[in-house]
């Protein structure tokens, strides 16, 4: 595949060796960002997993996904990894709400994937980020323990169009896919169960 292009090619199939590779990758990220994100402030797990975790995390998946379809160039959803973490920090010192502005780089991206030609991938990944991201904003609104449930929910749905993307080789390249399905999974999964042991 080349890196201007989202049609897919053998060489963007990630072999049998490295898809439990990069799905153990996404396991321990999603371990590492759950774990790291509440031993900042001293705090264990089991108490201080709040929604803002899953919620981040399907913010910047949806992101990722969004940006490769907007500049038709599969290796930036890698790239989007770092840059939107980091705006997801950013958002913890401004004013408004630090998911405004993931709806910011959002709206700019699909900017960009009009101009691009690709709007109609564009819009079908603006789309998705709506839904997920979307369930993920209205989950911090809830009382606490719904919410985490509700926020882990989007981010553990959110595999099921990594495995879409994975099976049709589309958007992303593969490996994101996958790596994604082992965080996803995991950080969903372990909100649930923190919501519901509580």
């Amino acid at each position: 595949m080349t890196t201007g292009t989202l049609t897919p090619t053998r060489s963007s199939a990630p072999s049998d060796v490295t898809i439990p590779l990069w799905l153990a990758v996404g396991v321990l990220a999603g371990l590492g960002l759950s774990y790291g994100l509440v031993a900042m402030h001293g705090l264990a797990v089991a108490t201080g997993t709040t929604t803002l975790t899953p919620a981040t995390s399907v913010g910047v998946a949806t992101l990722c996904y969004l940006a490769a379809a907007a500049t038709h160039t599969r290796w930036v959803a890698w790239l989007g990894v770092p840059v939107f973490s980091g705006l997801a920090f950013a958002g913890l010192v401004v004013s408004p709400p630090w998911w405004t502005l993931f709806v910011l780089a959002a709206v700019a991206l699909l900017v960009v994937g009009l101009l691009a030609g690709t709007g109609l991938v564009s819009s079908v990944q603006g789309s998705a980020l709506l839904g997920y991201f979307g369930v993920a904003v209205v989950a911090l609104q809830l009382e606490p323990r719904v919410g985490l449930a509700l926020a882990g929910l989007a981010l553990a749905a959110h595999a099921l169009w990594d495995v879409w993307h994975y099976r049709h080789d589309a958007v992303v390249p593969r490996s994101m896919a996958v790596f994604c399905i082992g965080l996803d999974v995991t950080v969903g999964a372990l909100c649930v169960v923190l919501a519901v042991l509580g």
